[in-house]
This record gives C-alpha cells, structure tokens and sequence, in this order.
C-alpha cells in the first residue's frame, strides 16, 4: 500500500477529492482518515465519515434528506460555482435528489421492475446475452470494457426500459458527461459539459416518450406513461427525469462493478483459482467485489436536524459524506479488510448505500455480476491482464475504469 504523505484529516480529504493521485488510489487515505479523525468535520465545510456503523447510522437517520438549497453556500464555493452546484444537486424531478413525500411517490412507480423476483425471471436472457457477447472473445487481447462490461448493463436496462439499441452507443457518452456533476470538485468546463449532455437527454427521452405514446409497448417507459396518465403520479418533466435516471443508474454502476471485480480477480490469482474450483462462492464473490472496490465511493447527505453520530454533534443544515468506500474497509466491521477474499461471509458491503435511497438496481447488478462471473469461468480456463495498468477514471464518487486489457483462452 503506497505511502499516504499526508496526516492532517483536512490535506487527506483534498488529496481524496482535488488530486489524481487521490482518486485514483484512495484506500490508504480513507485508511488514514478512519484511524485519525473517523467522523470529521472539514475546513472545507463538510462533516466526513470513514467508519461504517456512521455511515449506515447517517444514512438511515430520518434527520437527513437530499435539499442542498440551503447547504452548498456553506461549501466555500464562489457564487458562481454554489449556482451551478445547486443547478444540479437541487432538481426535484427523480428519485435519486428528492426527500419523502415526492421520493416515496417517484419511488414506488419503478420499485415494482426491480424486485429479487421480477429481477429473477431475466436471467435466462441475460445469459443468453452473456454467452452471445462472450462468443465475439477470441484469442486476441479484449478491452473487457467496450467488450463487456458497456454492452451488458446497457442492453439489459435498454430492454427493460424501451430504449431502442441502435440508440444506446451515442448516449454513452452523453451519461458519463452528467455523472461528473457527482464529483465533489467540478471543472467550470465539465460543468459545461454537463449542461448540454444533459439537454440533449432530456431532447432524446422527450421524443422516446412522445414515441411510445403514440406506440405503446411491454416496456417500463410504458408503465410510466401510463402512471403520468392517471394523474397525480408522473408530471411530464418527472417522467423524463425519471427515464434518464433509471437508464443512466441502470449501466452506469454495473459497468464498474465488471470492470473493477474482474481486475481485482485477475490481481488475485488464488482467489481466481478458489473461486474456480468451487462455484457456489460466485455469489459471495460478487458482495467481496463490490466491497473490496466499489463503483460508487460516497454518499452526500444535509442534516434536516441536529444529529449525534459517533459522539459528535452535528447541526441543522450540515452537509454529510459517507465515504462508502473507506467503510467497506472498516476494519471493526470487516476481518482484514484490506485481504481480497471470495469465501467472505461478514454481511453485505456499503456499495449500495442505504435508507430509503438504497439502490434500487441492486439485486439486476448483483444478478449481471453473478452471470458474468460464471460464464467466464465456464468459457475460459485462462484469463491474464495484458498491456499496460489499466487506467482508472479519474474521479472519486464514481469509481471505475477507462480500459481493461485481457486475454481470454478457452
């Protein structure tokens, strides 16, 4: 593990958030962070927890909520930045930015297309989408990926959601561009970005809707539709909103999930070699992924009340983070965390945060990683890194790789 040059809690945190070095590696600051000062209140106007019990105790308190409009001035940012910050973080249309009533109702519209059961009932077609991806691995080097990690997720929530295939590659890009409003420190030029990315989404889904109400269909758009149709369920700008969100959350994360777990199996070879041999731990192995690097690193919250987390006390209209990531490493809550383990049974990682804002997709991208992992067992019997380290993006609440380079034999 790499030496970790800072001490001070607040030159962790910048490290952590403002450096490449930080978000590219940040297990030994978050390491740093939990030993020296775990429930921290920043110089840069944010309280910071490293340790899990915090985290889960922050995340399901009833005395925390989503409205950043009174909290992102507290940031130290300009004026200019507190107004493109809150452009973003304040939009009360989907699920993932607004508190109860509203998140309840937007909530409970998708709940029903991702339950363990109906989530069940794709995986005969997801393994057949698998096996056919998997059929276009030859003997040369595969960038897993463009070749894997994109095409399955994507499919998967395109096919749920309606949204047509040959559509799907362009908006790629245009949902990487919004993801970086998620950032804690944003470039004016990637704010920029952000706002015609997502213009063009909403142009896109508006006409996707627009289409399938002259053209209904057996798709999740459809049942959305239909709601907004009865009134009092969906406005159309909640609808739109929605739609982009669930498409975007949809492969976004689970493209990580592939990417980062097939890296950290192929820099384990015995645990690739265990899992191999015994493949009912294909399951726990898919929780030791998510924990061991997880797709999504943090989680923001704004105290509604005064609050008590880990004998401090934190006011009214604090900004919290959850650092998911540090707290899937906690060592009082995980035996060695710092040990890449398939065979590990100590309850589910952070990866997918908690309270009412716990992953709706969690069980699809359990199910993809599950199927992923098994069919390149089955498929290859070796599997080795190529080329130069992967890269990994260069961000810190969304954790996941630009390529990664891998030779399959059969």
């Amino acid at each position: 593990m790499p030496t970790v040059s800072a001490v001070d809690p607040d030159a962790l945190l910048a490290e952590l958030v403002a450096t490449p070095e930080g978000r590219a590696d940040p297990y030994p600051r978050y390491a740093a962070l939990r030993s020296q000062s775990p429930v921290h209140r920043s110089a840069f106007g944010f309280w910071a927890l490293s340790r899990y019990d915090d985290c889960q105790h922050l995340l399901r308190h009833p005395g925390v909520g989503k409205d950043f409009s009174g909290a992102v001035s507290s940031l130290g940012l300009s004026d200019e930045q507190a107004e493109e910050q809150a452009r973003f973080r304040n939009d009360r249309s989907n699920m993932l930015t607004t508190d109860p009533p509203d998140h309840t109702r937007l909530r409970a519209l998708a709940t029903r297309a991702f339950t363990p059961r109906t989530v069940e009932r794709l995986r005969p077609s997801i393994v057949a989408l698998v096996e056919d991806l998997l059929d276009g691995f030859g003997s040369e080097e595969v960038d897993v990926m463009d070749a894997l990690a994109f095409p399955l997720p994507v499919t998967v929530i395109g096919e749920m959601l309606g949204v047509p295939a040959e559509d799907r590659p362009t908006l790629r890009p245009l949902v990487r561009s919004v993801t970086a409003v998620l950032e804690l420190v944003v470039t004016s030029e990637a704010m920029t970005e952000a706002f015609v990315a997502e213009q063009k989404l909403e142009e896109y889904f508006a006409g996707l809707v627009a289409e399938r109400r002259a053209h209904p269909r057996d798709d999740l758009l459809t049942k959305l539709i239909e709601a907004e149709d009865q009134g009092d369920q969906l406005s159309e700008h909640e609808l739109i909103s929605t739609a982009i969100l669930l498409f975007a959350a949809g492969f976004e994360t689970t493209t990580h999930l592939i990417g980062n777990g097939l890296l950290a199996l192929l820099r384990h070879p015995d645990e690739l070699v265990r899992l191999r041999a015994d493949r009912s731990l294909v399951r726990p192995a898919v929780e030791e992924l998510l924990r061991f690097d997880s797709p999504v690193q943090l989680a923001a919250r704004v105290a509604t009340d005064d609050l008590s987390i880990g004998g401090h006390e934190i006011p009214e209209g604090s900004v919290i983070l959850a650092l998911l990531g540090a707290a899937n490493r906690d060592p009082a809550r995980f035996h060695d965390p710092e040990r890449f383990d398939v065979g590990r049974d100590e309850g589910p990682p952070m990866s997918f945060g908690g309270g009412i804002h716990f992953c709706l997709g969690a069980a699809l991208a359990r199910l993809e990683g599950q199927i992923v992992l098994d069919r390149l067992l089955d498929r290859f019997g070796t599997m080795e890194l190529v080329g130069p380290p992967p890269v990994v993006r260069d961000s810190l609440t969304l954790r996941g790789l630009v390529d990664l380079r891998v030779r399959f034999a059969a």
